[in-house]
């Protein structure tokens, strides 16, 4: 049976990996975009071809540089996956990417497969998802948004004078 879901992997790594551009890389083209337009590079606000070749060339090597971390932590650390583990998480995180694209409602894509992963772990046995990997991964999303205000904040007190 491990057999047929490892190659069924190729699959719904392939949905997931679509639910994540769909996702991501708009949002990153949204930033872009707004950004040039705010600035004045731009008359109106339009997302130009090569924008979204940036954005998908910037999550294509961010994936690359550090993904494989997270894919380490998400598939070992939180629990233990096997063939059919991972092809359930990925198509479970794969459908809620695609439908909030759809919906147009931004959401985290390393929230979503965290979730399903520890979904696919609780299912079997609520002692097979390591807990303590999991607040850790909470407490990170919960602190990186005053975190992320804080910077800015400074950023913005430092740079405001020069403008």
């Amino acid at each position: 049976m491990n057999g047929w879901f490892k190659r069924l992997q190729l699959v719904s790594a392939s949905w997931y990996s679509l639910g994540h551009g769909t996702n991501d890389a708009q949002k990153t083209m949204g930033v872009i975009a707004l950004a040039l337009f705010s600035s004045g590079m731009m008359s109106s606000f339009r997302i130009d071809v090569w924008v979204i070749l940036a954005a998908h060339t910037a999550i294509a090597l961010g994936t690359l540089a550090g993904g494989w971390r997270i894919v380490r932590t998400m598939g070992h650390k939180i629990t233990k996956l096997r063939p059919i583990d991972g092809f359930c998480a990925e198509s479970g995180g794969a459908a809620v990417l695609l439908g909030t694209a759809h919906f147009g409602i931004p959401v985290s894509t390393t929230h979503v497969i965290a979730g399903s992963i520890m979904g696919v772990g609780g299912s079997k046995k609520v002692s097979a998802v390591k807990w303590g990997v999991s607040r850790k991964i909470l407490l990170a999303w919960i602190l990186t948004i005053p975190i992320s205000a804080f910077f800015a904040a400074v950023a913005f007190v430092l740079i405001r004078p020069l403008v």
